[in-house]
């Protein structure tokens, strides 16, 4: 029932006008049928009614296909017993496989994580007797030190008793430092009082000193400014003076004005008179003037429209004349008729009955474009077809392909996009819990996960690290310290190593914000990152404890100045050859 409704789902039930247009757009696998038994396949397959076989050729070739098919089945059915019991028999071996595969899988991850558990004890214990030999030979090397200065000291009191026994009675030269000091003490107190009337004298010298300089520069700029105000008095006398003539002379302008003022008045009124009387006789003339205008131009006016009605009127003349005789000319050239003879032909018993020129103009003009616009005729017409209708055929199963080919192709991305999501999930279930494992080995406990953020397809999502170290709340790996984002990336680097494990991995200086007990968890998780995978760490490192811990040194010395050299040192060969 399943297969029938799969193969159900490619059939569409279409008008048998229909099926033929609808052809082109059917995809691969797809079919149409008509109820009166017409058929149109995806791939250009086509089959009427009338190309059917009949009912019995039918009914006989569908009972063989029907024996055929039982044959087969029969067959099918053997192997599928045949292949169950072998299938149940791989399953009871693969279960005794797995069994014992689990059996030892446990096994050496129990003998592992025993080696470890014992390495890792070791590896403490050899860092803490290498700390131990540190701390004593440096309390050696302080008692040496100590027993040293002991020794000078020793010389020194010896030294310093021989030299008392020479000495004179301690009294006595002590009375003696007390009187010199004294003696001293009051002469100290008399050069201070001395030296600070001197002084006193000395800044009342600098102070009389800059008054009588102060008072040189007041002198100075007061008989400047008495100068300046010599000056300025001169200017002063000057200008009044200069001052004085000019009221003089603006008090007696006023009269000279008021005479002038008399005389150009009395001009005025005369000249405003004899002003009156020319515009008068000016408008006089310029109307007699203006009216003569007008009469001239109707006269020149009038001329001018009879000569041009004139000049229309044989202009009209002679344009018929023309017209006439180039529709004769037409007539006879198109027609070969005279036109009395084409009225005639036409059945016109009255020329005035006839459409107006322009308009039979723009019907001629109407059906030329007509026979224009039907071109000339194409003789292979017919064979254009064919080939246009066999490259349409073409272009058909080629967007047949183009479409199956693009369908496969979406099929392939959305099977690579669905295995991609199921990988990464994996993956980021896998580095999760090995995260979260080695947060707690490296912390000593507290709590860390990875969370998938921004969205939910896990190809388009970011990632959230979140973090609780003991005693502290839930954050992002953000809000931490310096020492705990180093532990936590730590911790996720060995998680995806865990995943995926790297031939090599190169750590630069992860150890430096670290104190000695967190490198001591990383030298730890080192070594059973090394126990557990394949990778080999290089690490570039100045912490004692790291280098400690790690197999072969490497280094670069500078015995020479300006020359470098590379120093190796197998740790491992080298306890060798201590023990």
């Amino acid at each position: 029932p399943a297969g029938f409704a799969s193969c159900h789902s490619y059939v569409g039930l279409v008008e048998a006008g229909q099926g033929a247009s609808m052809q082109a757009a059917l995809q691969p696998g797809q079919r149409l049928v008509s109820a009166e038994g017409h058929l149109w396949r995806w791939d250009g397959f086509r089959a009427r009614p009338e190309d059917a076989p009949g009912q019995a050729a039918l009914r006989l070739q569908q009972k063989n296909r029907l024996a055929a098919l039982e044959t087969e089945l029969s067959e099918l059915d053997a192997r599928a017993d045949a292949a169950a019991e072998s299938h149940a028999a791989l399953e009871s071996r693969l279960a005794a496989l797995t069994a014992a595969d689990r059996d030892a899988r446990e096994a050496r991850r129990a003998a592992d994580a025993k080696v470890a558990e014992l390495a890792r004890i070791l590896s403490r214990a050899e860092a803490d007797r290498d700390l131990a030999e540190g701390r004593l030979q440096t309390a050696r090397d302080a008692v040496a030190r100590h027993e040293a200065e002991a020794e000078s000291a020793r010389a020194s009191l010896a030294e310093a008793e021989k030299g008392m026994e020479g000495l004179a009675d301690l009294d006595s030269l002590r009375a003696r430092v007390s009187d010199m000091k004294m003696a001293v003490d009051a002469a100290r107190m008399t050069t201070m009082a001395k030296r600070a009337a001197h002084d006193e004298l000395k800044r009342e010298g600098e102070a009389r000193d800059k008054r009588v300089a102060a008072i040189l520069r007041e002198l100075t700029s007061w008989r400047g400014r008495l100068d300046t105000a010599g000056g300025r008095l001169g200017d002063l006398t000057r200008r009044r003076d200069r001052t004085e003539r000019e009221l003089t002379e603006a008090e007696q302008a006023p009269r000279a004005i008021a005479e002038t003022q008399q005389k150009t008045a009395r001009a005025l009124a005369e000249a405003k008179a004899r002003a009156d009387a020319s515009a008068t006789a000016l408008r006089e003339g310029e109307a007699r003037q203006t009216d003569a205008a007008a009469a001239e131009r109707q006269t020149e006016r009038a001329a001018g429209e009879a000569r041009e009605a004139r000049a229309a009127a044989e202009a009209g003349r002679e344009a018929a004349a023309e017209t006439v005789r180039a529709a004769e000319g037409r007539i006879r050239e198109e027609l070969d008729l005279a036109p009395d003879a084409l009225v005639e032909k036409l059945g016109v018993t009255d020329p005035g009955d006839l459409p107006p020129a322009r308009q039979i103009e723009d019907e001629i003009v109407r059906l030329r474009q007509k026979r224009d616009a039907l071109g000339a005729v194409n003789l292979r017409a017919e064979e254009d077809a064919k080939e246009v209708e066999a490259e349409h055929g073409t272009l058909i199963s080629e967007k047949a392909d183009l479409d199956s080919a693009i369908a496969e192709l979406r099929k392939g991305i959305a099977g690579l996009n669905r295995e991609g999501r199921e990988r990464l999930l994996t993956a980021f279930e896998e580095v999760n819990r090995s995260f979260a494992t080695l947060f707690q080995s490296l912390f000593g406990g507290g709590e860390a996960r990875l969370e998938l953020i921004e969205s939910d397809d896990p190809l388009d999502a970011g990632l959230e690290i979140l973090c609780q170290p003991p005693g502290k709340k839930l954050s992002t790996l953000s809000l931490l310290s310096g020492g705990e984002q180093t532990l936590t990336a730590m911790a996720l680097i060995f998680a995806v190593f865990l995943a995926n494990p790297s031939p090599i991995c190169v750590l630069d200086e992860v150890d430096a914000p670290l104190d000695d007990a967190n490198v001591t968890r990383f030298c730890d998780l080192l070594d059973e990152m090394t126990r557990r995978t394949e990778t080999r760490f290089l690490i570039i490192t100045h912490h004692a404890v790291t280098m400690a811990r790690m197999d072969r040194l490497f280094g670069v010395t500078m015995a020479e100045q300006g020359v470098s050299q590379l120093v190796s040192v197998d740790l491992k060969r080298a306890e060798q050859m201590v023990a």
